[in-house]
């Protein structure tokens, strides 16, 4: 498969050959996105996952195996009814919650971590307070999908019920998702999410006292002004906080 995509790259002609650098360039993106993750301490060893979609096709990261392992010859396609259509290995657990993502939404990627400060989170309130205005960037507040098992449509539903007018969520007793219109914004987005838990839970530990919250006008008004933030492109809405 590396030597195809290779080729297909020194060739630069047609449809096909087109496509296959566009799935070669992606994947390494993808790889690059799922190795971020651990090194941002946001996954512990294999546990998260990543896909991006490519057409017709999802790239997802393979299960079990660590992904700074992975290589060009590892990748993972499937169609969007889960039917494998590039590699060997088997894709994530996950796939039925990235699949309903993208089933429902218009995302090009999608980033799920084991985050400790949103997991922590997801045990203790049904929706992240606001206690930042970045969470406006993410449509409005975090919800907290109900617990499911990993895997199962269960959780994909809920998933899909917590992202409602969302980007991002928790998943309870369990980690959190983003999506985005590329591998960085959703990655961006997620990586919000456990800031934001973060400092929720640091303000929350001081005794004798409760945070200061946005109110939901406040928030509102924060969103309408992120949605211009930013250089005009795809990633401008919802970056990095000003």
């Amino acid at each position: 498969m590396a030597e195809q995509w290779r080729d297909a790259r020194d060739a630069g002609e047609g449809a096909r050959g087109a496509r296959t650098r566009e799935v070669a360039d992606a994947w390494g993106e993808l790889v690059a996105t799922a190795r971020r993750t651990v090194a941002d301490g946001l996954v512990v060893g294999t546990s998260g996952n990543v896909s991006v979609r490519v057409g017709d096709t999802v790239l997802v990261t393979p299960t079990g195996v660590p992904y700074d392992r992975l290589t060009p010859d590892d990748v993972v396609g499937v169609d969007l009814d889960g039917r494998r259509t590039l590699g060997s290995l088997r894709p994530t657990s996950e796939l039925p919650m990235h699949l309903a993502v993208y089933r429902a939404t218009g995302a090009l990627a999608v980033v799920h971590t084991h985050a400790a400060h949103a997991t922590a989170v997801s045990t203790l309130v049904t929706e992240l307070p606001l206690i930042h205005y970045m969470a406006g960037a993410l449509g409005g507040p975090v919800r907290v999908a109900p617990y499911a098992t990993y895997g199962t449509p269960e959780l994909a539903e809920n998933v899909l019920r917590a992202l409602t007018d969302r980007t991002a969520c928790l998943l309870r007793n369990h980690g959190t998702l983003a999506h985005g219109g590329s591998l960085d914004q959703a990655y961006d987005r997620t990586a919000q999410v456990e800031w934001m838990s973060r400092v929720w839970l640091l303000a929350s530990s001081v005794p004798g006292l409760s945070p200061a919250l946005l109110s939901r006008e406040q928030l509102a008004e924060a969103g309408q002004r992120l949605r211009g933030y930013g250089q005009p492109g795809p990633d401008a809405d919802g970056g990095s906080a000003p």
